[in-house]
C-alpha cells in the first residue's frame, strides 16, 4: 500500500510539473539576448501575421507554423493571443527582434531576412524535433526572453562545387536548408571547371552534348589511373531558376561562377576554336589544374563570353556574378608544357596591340584586358563581378569585388586599394581539408587541417589596414569537391564547421565565445538529427569513418 501512495505521488508531481524550456542554445548567437524565468506553451497557439508582410515573409512564418504542426501534432489557430508576427519599417532589412512573456510572443522584422531569421531562432529554442519530419513528444513551450538581433556581416556566404561531382537538385536543395537555419544568405554556386560544365547554355548546346561529361575520373590522387566510368551531368535553365527561388524565399541569393580564362577545358573541349592551340581538348578526367585556357587574342571568345553570361544573367538575378580569374598560369598538373599565351601568336599580337611589354607582368596584364571587357559587359547589365584573388595581378577595372582565398592578403591588398572583398582564406575556410589530426581514420580527403575550433577563430578584419574596414563585405566558407562523392560526405565535411562559420560571419568579435558555442553543439547534433543530415563527430572524439561507413567506397 506504502508502494502505492508512493507511486500515485510521483505521478501527481510529474502530472503538475511545469514544462521547461530548452537551454538557450541558438547558433549563431543573436547579439542581445535577456533571459527571463518562465516559459510560453505554443502547442496549439494562435498566430496572427501583419497583413503588410509580404508574400515570401508570409510563406516564411507559413514554413514555421507548418513545422510547430508537424512537431506537436495540433493544429495552430489565428488570434492575437498567441505568436503575432509585425512589420516594422524602422528595422533594417536582415534585423529583428522577439519578445516572449506571458501575454505571448511578438516578432517584428521589416523584411524577408528578418522574418526568416526570427522564425529559425524561434525553432532553435523549441526542442530540435521542430526540424523534423514528424510529431514528436516534447515540452512545447519558449523561454522568456527579450531578443535584439542583426548580423555583423552583409554577405555571408557558402559555395559549393558541383563540377567535380554533381549533385542533385534535391542535395542542393538540403544544402541551402542547412545554410538557413544557420543565417547564410549567399549560395555561390561554382558552375564551371576543367572537370565539367553543369549549366544549359541554349546558345551553345554542345556545352552539354559535350562538356558536362568526362570519361572517367582519377581514383584518389593515383594521377595516372581512371576508373572507367563516363561522368557528369547538368542543371537544366528551368532547374536552376527552381534553386534561385527556393533559396530566394530563404533569403539565399545565388551567385553563380563562371570561371575565365582559366578552368575553361570543359568549354574547349566542345569548342576548340577557342584555345590557343585549336585542340583537340577532352574534359578533364583528373584533378589539378589545366594549363589550356581560353586565347585572350582571338576575338571569338568575347561573343561567347557574352552569350554565356547573358544567359546566366537571365537566369540568376544576383548583383553579382563571379568570373573565377584564378590560377590561369598555374597549371600545376602539366609542369612540363609552357603556358599557351607564352608560346600563341595571337597572344603576341595582342599583347602589342595593348602595349604590354614582355615580362613577368605581361601574361597579368593580357589577363586584366580579358576581365576589363568581361566586367565591362557586365556592368552593362547593370551588374558587378567578384574574382579570385588573381584578378589583383596587374591593373584591376574599379568597381570589381576581390573574394581572398590564397590568404588575407588578397583582402588586405584590395581594400588597400579601395576594392571592396570577401574574405575566404584557405587557412581557415576551406571545407574540403580533414577535420581530425588522425587523418587515416577519417574520409579520405584533399589534404590539410581544418578543425572546428581552428574555424571558429577565424577574425576577418585581422590584418586589414585600420580605416578601410569598410571594404570586407563579408566572410564565405569553400567546399570544394574532388575528393567528397556522396551526399553524406558532403554533409560530413560541412557540418558542424558551418555552424562556426555562421558564428564567424555573424557575431561581433567580443560576442563569440568558444566554450559556449561548444557547449550547445549537443543540441545542435539533435536538430541535424531532426533534419536528417550527416555530420561530424570529430569534435566529440569520434572519428570519421564512425560517423561515415561508405567513405571507404570512394
Amino acid at each position: 500500500m506504502k508502494h502505492l501512495a508512493l507511486f500515485l505521488s510521483v505521478a501527481l508531481l510529474a502530472a503538475c510539473a511545469k514544462p521547461q524550456p530548452q537551454a538557450f542554445h541558438v547558433i549563431p548567437m543573436p547579439a542581445d539576448v535577456t533571459l527571463s524565468d518562465g516559459a510560453f506553451p505554443v502547442k496549439g497557439v494562435a498566430v496572427a501575421v501583419d497583413p503588410a508582410l509580404d508574400d515570401r515573409s508570409q510563406k516564411a512564418v507559413g514554413r514555421f507554423v507548418q513545422a510547430l504542426e508537424t512537431a506537436t501534432g495540433v493544429k495552430t489557430r489565428r488570434g492575437e493571443d498567441g505568436i503575432r508576427f509585425c512589420f516594422n519599417p524602422a528595422m533594417a532589412a536582415e534585423q529583428y527582434t522577439i519578445s516572449v512573456n506571458a501575454d505571448g510572443v511578438v516578432v517584428e522584422a521589416s523584411a524577408l531576412n528578418g522574418f526568416v531569421y526570427a522564425c529559425e531562432t524561434l525553432k532553435q529554442m523549441l526542442p530540435p524535433a521542430i526540424y523534423g519530419d514528424r510529431k514528436a513528444k516534447a515540452d512545447w513551450v519558449l523561454p522568456y526572453v527579450q531578443i535584439q538581433d542583426q548580423p555583423r556581416f552583409a554577405y555571408r556566404g557558402m559555395h559549393l562545387d558541383p563540377v567535380r561531382h554533381f549533385w542533385s537538385i534535391e542535395e542542393t536543395k538540403r544544402y541551402l536548408d542547412v545554410m538557413t537555419a544557420y543565417k547564410l544568405n549567399r549560395f555561390h554556386w561554382h558552375l564551371t571547371d576543367d572537370q565539367g560544365w553543369r549549366i544549359e547554355i541554349k546558345a551553345y548546346p554542345k556545352l552539354t552534348e559535350v562538356s558536362a561529361w568526362r570519361n572517367g575520373t582519377v581514383i584518389k590522387k593515383d594521377w595516372g589511373s581512371n576508373d572507367g566510368i563516363r561522368y557528369g551531368g547538368y542543371y537544366t535553365q528551368e532547374e536552376l531558376r527552381e534553386v534561385v527561388e527556393y533559396a530566394a524565399e530563404r533569403g539565399i541569393i545565388v551567385i553563380p561562377e563562371v570561371d575565365l580564362p582559366g578552368h575553361m577545358v570543359a568549354a574547349l573541349a566542345a569548342y576548340p576554336e577557342l584555345g590557343c592551340t585549336g585542340g583537340p581538348y577532352e574534359v578533364w578526367t583528373r584533378w589539378g589544374v589545366a594549363k589550356d585556357i581560353l586565347c585572350a587574342g582571338n576575338d571569338a571568345i568575347f561573343p561567347f563570353l557574352e552569350g554565356v553570361l547573358s544567359e546566366v544573367m537571365d537566369i540568376f538575378p544576383s548583383e553579382y556574378i563571379h568570373i573565377g580569374g584564378d590560377e590561369c598560369f598555374n597549371g600545376d598538373a602539366e609542369p612540363d608544357r609552357p603556358d599557351p599565351w607564352d608560346v600563341c601568336p595571337k597572344c603576341a599580337a595582342r599583347m602589342r596591340t595593348l602595349g604590354i611589354r614582355k615580362g613577368p607582368q605581361a601574361k597579368h596584364l593580357l589577363q586584366n584586358y580579358v576581365t576589363d571587357r568581361v566586367q565591362r559587359f557586365i556592368n552593362a547589365h547593370g551588374r558587378k563581378i567578384i574574382g579570385w584573388d588573381e584578378v589583383l595581378e596587374g591593373n584591376l577595372t574599379e568597381g570589381a569585388t576581390v573574394m581572398s582565398w590564397r590568404g588575407i592578403a588578397g583582402g588586405v591588398a584590395a581594400a588597400r586599394k579601395g576594392f571592396d572583398a570577401i574574405m575566404t582564406p584557405y587557412s581557415h575556410l576551406y571545407f574540403d581539408f580533414y577535420q581530425s589530426d588522425e587523418q587515416e581514420l577519417e574520409p579520405f580527403a584533399i589534404g590539410g587541417y581544418q578543425p572546428l575550433e581552428h574555424v571558429y577563430g577565424y577574425e576577418p578584419f585581422e590584418g586589414i589596414e585600420p580605416g578601410t574596414e569598410d571594404h570586407i563585405l563579408g566572410v564565405q566558407a569553400n567546399l570544394w569537391t574532388e575528393y567528397i562523392a556522396t551526399p553524406e560526405h558532403l554533409e560530413y565535411m560541412l557540418l558542424p564547421r558551418l555552424c562556426a562559420l555562421s558564428e564567424v560571419q555573424w557575431c561581433a568579435a567580443d560576442k563569440k565565445d568558444y566554450a559556449r558555442f561548444d557547449a550547445s553543439l549537443d543540441h545542435t547534433f539533435r536538430l541535424l538529427d531532426a533534419m536528417g543530415v550527416n555530420y561530424s563527430l570529430d569534435c566529440r572524439g569520434l572519428m570519421g569513418l564512425e560517423r561515415l561507413p561508405s567513405a571507404k567506397q570512394e
